[in-house]
């Protein structure tokens, strides 16, 4: 029989060429998995072992991250009661709670955005492409809220670019596709001249975003990015590209733009996921309920 560390390989290999997951989706489960078989040891997956494991992820993790890595678990464990290697699965016999709290998504005011835009703007050196580059991810970060990682893949098939428009296909979570078209004549612009200046790179590799090696942009690289104009500007706000994201989505409800459109661009298989961000528009709903309602017009006096 193999052993746990084997077990947990071949499971990975399986997501990535049989189910065909994505690469983020992959190495999230190598992160769990390999931790739980390292915290397993030779010991028997039993749900004894099982509810010392879940009583290690409540003491050393957030309750989100136990609820993911307890997800990956079950998934692996269920696979291998379906292919005859685990006779007896223990999952069947738990009952799990792991309370996850609330958390509103947090947002980047939208002066601050503004001066980050401003800064990359500033930078702006015509002989260093690079300075061309920040602004381009900066203001995909802000105009389409996309993930990180989907900035990152961004493909010169999945970049179209045309006179008057940028139109992004989007392979987000699941599989699932999406569409995002661009009609800002700025951020074209911008996206126009990003693009003539890396055709080269972008012909011979397919490639939207380069670092300075001339080699994909990291999600790491975008926080650099994020962070060395933060410190232009002189903030010490802690911002992060999914901030970005939130703000996309936030500032698009408060527009008035319907929740269904902004799930469909956020790319949400569930509208309960994407109505977290009524929440946080309370303050603005207040401010629009004192300023439109009709009592707001009528004055009486006592």
């Amino acid at each position: 029989m193999q052993n746990l560390s084997q077990q947990v390989k071949d499971y990975l290999e399986f997501c990535a060429y049989e189910k065909n997951l994505s690469h983020n989706t992959v190495k999230a489960y190598q992160i769990d998995l390999t931790q739980f078989a390292a915290f397993a040891g030779n010991a028997r997956i039993d749900t004894e072992l099982l509810n010392r494991y879940i009583k290690h992820l409540n003491q050393n993790f957030a309750p989100r991250s136990a609820k993911r890595k307890l997800a990956s678990i079950r998934a692996f464990l269920r696979e291998l009661e379906l292919s005859g290697a685990l006779a007896d699965n223990p999952f069947r016999n738990l009952h799990i709670r792991i309370q996850t709290p609330k958390q509103l998504p947090r947002i980047i005011p939208q002066e601050l955005v503004e001066a980050l835009l401003r800064s990359a703007y500033d930078a702006y050196v015509p002989g260093r492409r690079e300075t061309l580059r920040d602004i381009l991810v900066l203001e995909l970060l802000f105009g389409t809220g996309l993930r990180v990682s989907e900035l990152c893949e961004l493909t010169s098939s999945s970049f179209q670019l045309s006179a008057d428009k940028l139109r992004l296909l989007i392979n987000g979570k699941g599989q699932k596709e999406r569409v995002i078209q661009i009609m800002t004549p700025e951020l074209v612009r911008i996206a126009e001249r990003y693009c003539a200046i890396y055709a080269e790179n972008i012909q011979a590799t397919g490639v939207i975003l380069f670092n300075r090696q001339g080699r994909r942009l990291s999600p790491q690289s975008v926080r650099r990015i994020i962070a060395r104009h933060l410190k232009n500007i002189r903030s010490d706000y802690h911002v992060t590209p999914h901030m970005f994201r939130h703000t996309f989505a936030t500032s698009l409800l408060e527009a008035g733009m319907d929740i269904r459109y902004i799930q469909s661009l956020l790319g949400h298989s569930s509208i309960s996921t994407t109505q977290i961000y009524t929440h946080v528009t309370t303050n603005h709903q207040t401010l629009l309920l004192a300023e439109m309602h009709p009592r707001s017009k009528m004055s009486f006096t006592l």
